[in-house]
């Protein structure tokens, strides 16, 4: 599943094609995909000119000129293209004929934009979501309410986790994936940050010290930064808006590297895996106490 720098990746991607700009047709091709898309769903879009594009947690936030924001989520394989308005023309009238091909087999969302951009989201497994909600009232939203603060942000910092972390008997690994704890941290960079901060992430939670804390946090901001530079990893499904795939999993430490050497210096164990509440875990058991 797409985390954080994933999803910041395609959002980056998809401002300059969106914002600003009028949706002069959406296409709802299907009537749902993890849920049912919301009523009138092609009515409401059409004629809107979105604002802006934010992100929370994993989700892309759209919001419109109509007050109201429409949320995305990729799921496990959903990809957002963008077919740019360069392969439109001009006929001999002065309206646009664009030349856009059919969309593709699993393109489930198209959004023809005033200029002539396609935005099509793809979703082979069907497991992405949309919805629209008043812009007003997502703080509310179901799927945003119970969030805990960005990593990024200023709200997450020692001081916060370690608070949130004080008296858990649950694994450090699972603590930082519960997103009521902190928003946007999946499997990929907790596991590289954990061998960063040389915590193991079979570690309970309240048992981690202050000053381990205190190194973890400039660590996850650090780790996030550089998958996004890197334009996040691309594993099996994700890629960038205009196709290329991400390449932060060539600077992969831990994650994915069972029974491969560990990188730290005079190290010479290998990289373990266990399985974490249903999730693999790659670490060094040499490294990370």
């Amino acid at each position: 599943m797409p985390e954080l720098p994933e999803v910041e990746t395609v959002r980056r991607g998809l401002e300059p094609a969106m914002v600003g700009k009028k949706i002069r047709h959406a296409d709802i091709r299907r009537p749902d995909l993890r849920w049912p898309f919301p009523e009138n769903m092609s009515e409401r879009l059409i004629g809107a000119t979105v604002l802006s594009l934010r992100r929370r947690s994993k989700y892309i936030l759209c919001d419109l000129d109509t007050s109201e924001t429409l949320l995305i989520h990729l799921g496990m394989s959903g990809r957002m293209t963008i077919l740019p308005k360069s392969n439109a023309k001009t006929d001999i009238l002065g309206n646009f004929h664009h030349l856009h091909p059919p969309p593709a087999k699993h393109d489930h969302v198209v959004l023809d934009m005033a200029d002539g951009t396609r935005i099509s989201f793809n979703d082979a497994r069907r497991f992405g979501s949309m919805d629209l909600i008043t812009t007003n009232g997502l703080g509310n939203h179901k799927l945003i309410a119970h969030l805990g603060p960005e990593p990024l942000g200023n709200g997450f910092d020692a001081s916060y986790l370690f608070e949130k972390l004080n008296g858990k008997t649950s694994p450090i690994k699972s603590a930082l994936l519960d997103q009521r704890i902190v928003s946007g941290l999946g499997n990929i960079y907790v596991c590289e940050s954990l061998w960063r901060a040389r915590i193991s992430p079979k570690q309970l939670s309240g048992n981690v010290s202050r000053t381990k804390i205190d190194n973890l946090v400039p660590i996850i901001r650090d780790v996030l930064l550089e998958a996004i530079s890197a334009g996040g990893s691309s594993l099996k499904d994700h890629r960038q808006t205009n196709g290329d795939l991400g390449y932060f999993q060539h600077t992969f430490a831990a994650y994915g590297r069972e029974d491969e050497a560990c990188k730290a210096p005079n190290c010479k164990n290998l990289i373990k895996r266990i399985v974490q509440a249903g999730r693999s875990t790659f670490f060094c058991d040499n490294c990370q106490k």
